[in-house]
Parts: C-alpha cells; structure tokens; sequence
C-alpha cells in the first residue's frame, strides 16, 4: 500500500527531478563524462562480465509486471532487466 505523499515531498520530487541533486552537494562543475574506450567497450559489449549485486527500490507492481514480461519471454526477470538496462545504456552512450 503507497502512502500519501506531503505537497512539501511533491515539491521537493519535482525540483529533484528537474534540476538535480548534485548541485546541493557540490559547489564545482562535475564531469560525468566516460573516457572514449570505455564508452566503446560498453557500447560494443566487449566489457568483461563480472555482476555485482545491487538494491533498488520498486513499486511492486511494477515488480510483478516485470515477472510476467519475464516469463512469458521464458527468461529470468533479473536477465530482463539486466538487457533493458544494457540497451538503455548503450542508446544513451550513442547519443553522447
């Protein structure tokens, strides 16, 4: 069950969203950007496949409509999202 989220929360989520964390915190220009070898390596898929766990947080609905996608595709749902996440990644760094 989702709770009801504050006006306050809502402004706070739509600045965030908008303009960024990294400004509150740092006062010097950041620089994100990926050297070109790693950018390629990603890219072309040519990275060495070693995973490391992570946590997210996620509606649960979405969890579940994850899973069905998953088994209706007969893959696992951690793999789903690992591809989703690698083309999203690659899209990204192609534009870049």
């Amino acid at each position: 069950m989702r709770t009801k989220i504050s006006k306050k929360e809502l402004i706070a989520e739509e600045y965030y969203d908008n303009y960024g964390v990294l400004k509150d915190i740092v006062d010097e220009d950041i620089d994100l950007s990926l050297g070109e070898m790693l950018r390629k390596d990603i890219v072309s898929g040519k990275r060495k496949r070693i995973l490391k766990n992570i946590s997210i947080k996620i509606d649960p609905l979405y969890l579940q409509s994850i899973k069905k996608i998953a088994t209706l595709k007969g893959i696992p749902y951690q793999t789903l999202v690992r591809q989703w996440l690698t083309e999203n990644i690659r899209k990204e760094l192609r534009i870049a």
